[in-house]
This record gives C-alpha cells, structure tokens and sequence, in this order.
C-alpha cells in the first residue's frame, strides 16, 4: 500500500446510530489504526428532511462511546475541511459545473409527478423504470422555454451508452456492472443539494480517502461512483464491502429482532470494551485464531485485515454479546463496578444521590456478591434490591417450596435464637449455626438453607446465603425471619 492510508466514516444523521453502521465505523478505526493511518469522520446531512440534531448528537456520542476518536472531523478539524457536506455546497456545484460544460451533465426539468406517470406506464408495458433520457438533448430554445415557466431543474449525470463497469472489491473480488442497466442518475437536485453517490464522490477524492470500507448495501452505488470518478478525472479509492449484521433468523438486522440502536445497548450497560469486542468479530474470520474471543483493543488492531473479513451475513447473536459482557464486568474491579452501577441504582430509586461512606461500603459488598452473575448493569437494581428494600417483593415459587414442610417455622424460629446468640455475625458464623442445627434437627442443610434464603430475600436463587446474610446483618435478617413467619406461617408466635 503505497499510498497515504485514510478512511472514512460518513454516517447520515437521519435516525439513532445504528449497531451496523458502528460496526462499520469499528472496521475502519481498526483498518486505520493497524497501517498507521488516519480515521476521517464526515457527516452526510444533505437530506434536510430527515436528518436531526439529535441524530448527529447520537453518532458522536456512540463513536465516543466506544472510544473510535476520528483523527479529522467535526470537533477535531483538519486541512480538508469542512467535514459536515452541508458546508461543502460551492464544492459540489462547481464539479456540477465542469460536468455540465464538458458535456458530461445535463439539466433535467422533469417534475416527479411526471417522472412517476412515465415510470408506471413503463411498468405497465413490462419494461425497465429506468429515466427515459427525456431532457437529455433538449436544444436552448426548449431549456430557455421551460425555464420561463418557472420550472426548476435537477442535474443528471450522462451516463455512457454500453460497455461494463468493474471494479476489485477487497472482500469480494472481482464485481462487474452492465452499464445499460443503469440509467441517467441525478447528481444535484431542484433544490441546490447534491445526491448521494455524488456528494461521496466528491468529498472522498477531496479529502483523499484510499479505502472506502462501507456496508454491502453500497455496492449498487460503487458502478455509478466509478463512472464519476472516472468523468472528472479523480483518483479513484479501494473499495471493501462489509457483510450485513444478520438476525437470528438470517434475515438482516432490524428493530423486530430487537434493539437496533447502539444507545439502547449502552443504556442497558453494555460496557463498551465488551461491544467494541463483539462488533469486531461479527463478519471478520481470525483463521487459527478464532477459537480466541475475548481481544483488547491493542489486540484487534494489531490482528485486524480486510482480507480476512467473510463474504457472508454476520449474525448478531445477543447471547454471545450478553455473554461477553459478563466476562468483561466479572473482570471490572469492584471500585469501578460500584461507580458503573450507581446510576441504574439510583435510577430505581434503591439509593440516594449522596452516598455516605457506610453506604458506598455497604453497595460495594452487595455488588461483591453478585458481580458473577450480572450480564447487564441494568440487571443490578432487579438482582439486588433485596439488599436496600425495607420490605420484600416475595416470589410465589420461592414461598411455595419454602413452606411445604408443616415444622419450617419452627425450625426458623429456632435459628433466628441460634442467629441472635452469635457473637460476631459473620458467613462463616452463620455457616456454623444453619449447619449444627440441621443436624440437630435430623435434617439435611437444604431443608433449613432454602426457607431461610425465601425470609431473607423473598427469593429461591441468589449469591450464597451466608455471604449475603453477612451483608444484611443481624438486624435485618432476624426481621425478615419474623416477617415470613408472620405472613406465611400459621404457627407463628405473636408479638
């Protein structure tokens, strides 16, 4: 690779910054990082419709997310400049220009109600609804006429008669278009505003972009981006098309398969290393080494080749991802977990927006206990509640199974005495008095363990009862206890 190695990332802010679009963000950092090269982003808001501020909020706070900082962009600056194509409007006109001077563009004055009356006839017919070249030789007298009319017009791109159009994608190989099945295609609209194809064009040659890394969905674009490269005398970029993201019914990813939008994953606490991992596997096979799942950052860019990208639809598997995530939270020390879990805490209300330092010990212990079994931090505030409630949501199940045996509340008001009578409340402690009770009750430990787990936590699974009664206290347990008693015990003492 001779040439300046530069990528692009040129996102439309038109919707919330989709997974795939952030996978392909992913695959050009790595692309960029791995040949010492530079990571442009460039925001494509010409359609003035549908693009939004909060969309263009959403693409930098998702690439910041990640931690996919653009080399030059918007925020960043940079000498090709600027980088919103809503700022680059005289570039685009003056190419329309030279296009249209050399002969190679012309005006078309075809409104879109007529533009659809035509292609509905040609449907009719059972042919092809390609433009019909109508005001491709039109003569000055006709354009001067329709101009007098008020009528605005659009700029179509000359497209050549025959031949065939091919290219060497990097994943894919060798791709040929047939000129004849493409048709005169607009390259600046009625309102001054560049299409598409042409605006990239355009910006990718201006800001020397070496590799267009994009999804599949572009290589219907790549013949007629060609072809204006071609006609304008730019030099023309590598091109590699990345496999869709695919549900798990292989068709590709859309909001019926799930969450789509990289905030709602994030929201959830999706930690990025854990989605910068899974992304970059989805669609790129390792060989030897994709028996290894777990890579840093470091390691990705250093192992990262296009080549090695699959032809094939990468299935988003939310299970790996949920699976991934656990792994990089089970790795998280427990200071940093506690600060990613006060939020969702909070946001349920389980604590306070001040915390004192007893407090912050005691989530610090809670989340000791469960930081196993979390796969999202959105599930802390369900799997731990337990711990700051003064009453318990009780699961019927757990209460069912607890009860079934007509002596538990006496076998638990006999442990609450064992329970009140220890002089350090610790597990090991706690261990010691479930145990010899059990076997001085003849029983095995299960009997005694689950009814107390349903009194203290409402619940039939959780972290190991001892560890998680520690944390209670004794105070707390010993309530709990009387309260089950009281509630779903007839033999309960009163008072």
């Amino acid at each position: 690779m001779d040439r300046e190695i530069r990528v692009r990332m040129a996102p439309s802010p038109t919707g919330p910054f989709h997974v795939g679009s952030a996978r392909t963000a992913l695959f050009n950092y790595l692309f960029a990082r791995h040949h010492a090269g530079a990571f442009v982003l460039r925001i494509e808001d010409t359609d003035l419709v549908r693009s939004t501020p909060e969309s263009l909020q959403s693409i930098y706070d998702g690439l910041r997310w990640l931690g996919l900082g653009w080399d030059e962009g918007p925020g960043r600056g940079g000498e090709l400049g600027p980088y919103l194509q809503s700022e680059r409007l005289p570039l685009y006109r003056e190419f329309v220009s030279k296009l249209l001077t050399e002969e190679k563009a012309y005006h078309c004055y075809c409104t879109s109600e007529e533009l659809e009356v035509r292609r509905e006839a040609l449907r009719a017919a059972g042919k092809e609804t390609k433009y019909d070249g109508k005001c491709k030789d039109l003569a000055e007298p006709e354009r001067s006429a329709l101009e007098q009319q008020g009528r605005k017009s659009a700029v179509r791109f000359r497209m050549p008669s025959g031949g065939q159009t091919r290219f060497t994608d990097m994943i894919r190989g060798e791709v040929t278009f047939d000129n004849s099945l493409l048709d005169d295609f607009v390259i600046l609209k009625s309102d001054g505003f560049p299409t598409y194809n042409f605006a990239a064009v355009v910006d990718d040659a201006m800001m020397r972009i070496s590799h267009v890394i994009r999804g599949e969905d572009g290589i219907s674009n790549t013949p007629r981006q060609l072809l204006l490269y071609e006609s304008m005398g730019l030099p023309i970029p590598q091109f590699a098309h990345l496999p869709l993201l695919l549900g798990k019914d292989r068709s590709k990813l859309s909001k019926r398969h799930g969450s789509t939008a990289l905030s709602e994953f994030r929201d959830n606490g999706i930690l990025p290393e854990a989605m910068l991992n899974f992304l970059a596997l989805l669609g790129w096979s390792r060989g030897e080494q994709d028996a290894e799942e777990i890579l840093s950052r470091e390691e990705l860019i250093e192992r990262f080749d296009i080549a090695s990208v699959n032809k094939s639809g990468a299935v988003f598997d939310l299970e790996k991802l949920e699976w991934m995530n656990g792994h990089y939270l089970r790795s998280t020390p427990l200071e940093k977990l506690v600060e990613l879990a006060l939020p969702y805490l909070r946001q349920s209300g389980l604590v306070g927006k001040v915390l004192s330092d007893s407090h912050r010990r005691h989530v610090r212990n809670v989340l000791a206990l469960v930081q196993e079994r979390i796969r999202y931090l959105s599930d802390v505030p369900s799997m731990t509640a337990y711990f700051f409630c003064e009453s318990l949501d009780y699961d019927e199940k757990a209460v069912s199974k607890a009860v079934k045996d007509s002596d538990v509340g006496q076998r638990l008001e006999a442990l609450s005495t064992r329970l009140e009578g220890l002089r350090e409340f610790t597990k090991e402690s706690i261990e010691q008095a479930v145990r010899s009770l059990a076997e001085e009750l003849g029983i095995s430990a299960g009997k005694l363990i689950h009814p107390t787990r349903a009194a203290v936590t409402g619940q039939g699974v959780g972290p190991g009862l001892f560890e998680l009664m520690e944390v209670l206290g004794r105070e707390k347990c010993l309530y709990r206890i009387a309260a089950f008693r009281s509630k779903f015990l007839s033999d309960a003492v009163s008072g």
